[in-house]
């Protein structure tokens, strides 16, 4: 193709345009920079030595033969045949650098992506069954292999699984390979932690740069190290909230079992060793009986709260109206209405699938959070209604309010906001306890609070039939 191209210039400018040598000799001179772009040096060189001689049997006196008789004419041919070939050489050196250029582009790419890809993952269990195919699917090799010294782990992605057999001849090359390695159709890259030797990830199919081959090694030992800290973090992290739940948890418990506790054995301790009165000793006993039951509903509430936590508690779903479940809680907590006006907003014909002595629950407490927390005589407001494809149920109160910054971690078990616990006794465990129930019946519970303005609860729950899963995810 490139011989008939030359032949078409020659035959162009021999028999229809008549030109000058000088102009025949520009545009050979393009044609062969354009095949040295296109097709590489070695073509190039070839053409460009055809083409001198094309021009001096063709365009050079005596024309016919390839005898130059001017010297003039000898010196335009060489200075013609040295440029064609010394453009031809730089083109294809600009060729060979702007592929190059593409190449560490494309390498940068796949460094790009992977990183992302390596990055995103933060459990190191996940990060290494997923790096051998992430790897693979980045650089486009045909197979993968991560091998780690810890336990001997192998993890593959690809064509052409190993089998055991290659394992130790893996691990001798996880210790002492320092750089990356490659072979015709396979590169080894060590996966290191700083000095010490942590791996070898091994590619086959796959054609990559020294460099590019390291980078990948060391991406790789980054991801590893970086999720086994996060990891680290995290444990260290849960310890020292389960250290704060746990102090937490002894501090109320201790504080709430002491009061009643001293009630009692101040009580009982009047009754046994001095003489009291009919009416003095009702009033002990009526202490000791009120203040058996405050110790007995902590107990239960600390047992419910673990079992709610081992998702132990029998739900029994059933068809209820949503007036029937605020009537119940209304019955349970009749000493809310005797200091505070109970208003009710409740729209008609709701009905849900739950279980409803739990619902009763969540209901009762809020109901009597809201009238422990709020000044004596204020109104509570009690909303029920349809929202969307669900019913939304609402306390609201105009008692102190909660900060913006605690209303995040009210529902945390055993956590009491400061404003509160300064106020009425309390544990901590009612909200943790009513957000369990209300999502164990696919719900949500929410609040939206004012200090010195009053808080809403709102209970979202699903309406209508309750679905399998919903029903079954608490058993």
């Amino acid at each position: 193709m490139a011989f008939a191209g030359l032949a078409a210039i020659v035959l162009v400018y021999k028999r229809w345009l008549h030109v000058n040598t000088t102009t025949v000799a520009l545009t050979l001179l393009l044609f062969i920079l354009l095949l040295a772009t296109e097709w590489g040096l070695r073509f190039a060189v070839v053409i460009s030595v055809a083409a001198a001689a094309c021009y001096n049997f063709f365009f050079l006196p005596p024309f016919g033969t390839f005898t130059i008789s001017d010297t003039e004419n000898w010196l335009a041919l060489l200075v013609f045949l040295a440029t064609s070939i010394i453009a031809s050489r730089l083109s294809q050196a600009a060729r060979d650098e702007a592929d190059e250029a593409s190449a560490r582009q494309h390498e940068l790419e796949v460094l790009f992506q992977l990183s992302r890809d390596l990055l995103q993952t933060e459990s190191a269990a996940s990060l290494l069954r997923s790096l051998p195919a992430a790897v693979v699917d980045v650089t486009a090799a045909r197979y993968g292999l991560l091998y780690l010294l810890e336990g001997g782990r192998v993890f593959q992605a690809g064509d052409g699984m190993v089998s055991e057999v290659e394992l130790p001849h893996f691990q001798q090359i996880a210790i002492s390979l320092t750089q990356a390695s490659m072979t015709a159709d396979e590169v080894q890259m060590p996966v290191r932690s700083g000095v010490r030797p942590k791996g070898m990830l091994l590619l086959r199919g796959v054609v990559l740069s020294l460099e590019t081959a390291n980078a990948i090694g060391g991406l790789v030992s980054i991801a590893i190290d970086r999720a086994q800290a996060l990891e680290n973090v995290a444990r260290g992290e849960a310890a020292k909230e389960n250290e704060r739940l746990r102090s937490l948890m002894i501090d109320s418990i201790t504080h709430e079992l002491r009061t009643p506790l001293t009630s009692i054995k101040g009580a009982a301790t009047t009754l046994l060793e001095s003489e009291v009165n009919a009416e003095d000793r009702h009033e002990l006993l009526s202490i000791i009986d009120e203040e058996s039951d405050r110790l007995n509903r902590l107990v239960s509430e600390a047992v419910e709260t673990a079992q709610l936590d081992a998702q132990k508690v029998q739900m029994h779903f059933e068809r209820v109206t949503v007036r029937g479940l605020i009537d119940e809680a209304r019955d349970t907590c009749g000493w809310v209405e005797e200091n505070h006006e109970l208003r009710l907003q409740i729209a008609e014909d709701l009905w849900l699938r739950a279980d409803p002595s739990l619902l009763v629950k969540v209901i009762t407490n809020l109901l009597e959070n809201a009238a422990k927390y709020s000044p004596s005589g204020t109104p509570i407001t009690v909303t029920a209604e349809a929202q969307g494809a669900g019913i939304a149920i609402s306390v609201a109160d105009r008692g102190i309010g909660i900060d913006p910054t605690e209303q995040g971690l009210i529902f945390e078990r055993f956590y009491r906001g400061r404003l509160q616990a300064s106020g009425a006794s309390g544990t901590g465990m009612g909200l943790a306890i009513s957000r369990a129930i209300v999502e164990a019946h696919g719900g949500r519970i929410i609040v939206t609070s004012q200090l010195e303005h009053g808080s809403v609860f709102t209970v979202l729950l699903p309406g209508g039939e309750a679905s399998p899963q919903v029903a079954s995810r608490i058993r």
